[in-house]
């Protein structure tokens, strides 16, 4: 599992290198996305010294990180796949961050849920920068508006942005447009790029990377 030390290495290097042709230099947290990696391979990241990890779903989250989030004072979970309203009860108890807010529904179950638990995570709303149908997301001409009322009418602590660009589409417009729209709504926090234009991104203000493969290798299949 050197590998995967070797692996954090080379996207260390590129991470700094993005920064050093960036405008304007954030802190970039660096999300080790662990969605279908095997258990020795996470171990094998935790010795690697990572402790921000993402995950797309609670159950499998749950299954990875319920034993080593009372173990590892300092793992943060950061949820980054869709959320179900059946299961915010047990992501904001397990999750550090929600990446994936796209929905009035969503926003007051995870307000009621927050509340009861004494747990203000920071969100992320999710904008579907392409404005595929298929995707989740809120459409850009509605971001700031939401991001407004899940502030006001909410009371949700929303520190960023987050998007997955079309596959099929150059990603770095993508990037400036949730960069105008994070600016346009005054946050601060962008969560995009992902293994394959996490560097293009964190030029144009990625505050957030998701980065899987390039840390890990290919994921396992699902059953």
């Amino acid at each position: 599992m050197n590998q995967i030390s070797d692996n954090l290495d080379l996207v260390k290097t590129a991470i700094e290198r993005a920064q050093s042709l960036a405008p304007q230099t954030q802190p970039v947290t660096l999300i080790a996305v662990s969605k279908q990696q095997p258990q020795e391979k996470l171990d094998a990241a935790l010795a690697a010294g990572l402790r921000v990890f993402g995950e797309n779903r609670v159950q499998e989250a749950q299954t990875h990180w319920q034993h080593h989030k009372k173990t590892i004072s300092d793992l943060e979970l950061h949820l980054i796949g869709p959320l179900q309203t059946n299961k915010v009860a047990d992501a904001v108890a397990l999750f550090d961050v929600i990446h994936t807010l796209d929905r009035p529904k969503l926003a007051l179950a995870l307000s009621k849920e927050m509340q009861k638990q004494n747990r203000q995570l920071p969100c992320f709303v999710q904008v579907n920068t392409g404005m595929e149908p298929q995707k989740s997301g809120i459409m850009p001409q509605d971001a700031i508006a939401f991001v407004k009322d899940c502030q006001e009418d909410y009371g949700l602590n929303i520190c960023g942005l987050m998007c997955i660009p079309p596959a099929d589409e150059e990603p770095v417009m993508h990037f400036a447009l949730l960069k105008k729209l994070a600016d346009a709504a005054g946050l601060s926090k962008l969560s995009m790029g992902m293994s394959g234009d996490y560097a293009a991104a964190i030029q144009i203000g990625a505050t957030h990377i998701r980065v899987g493969s390039s840390l890990f290798g290919a994921r396992l299949p699902r059953d």
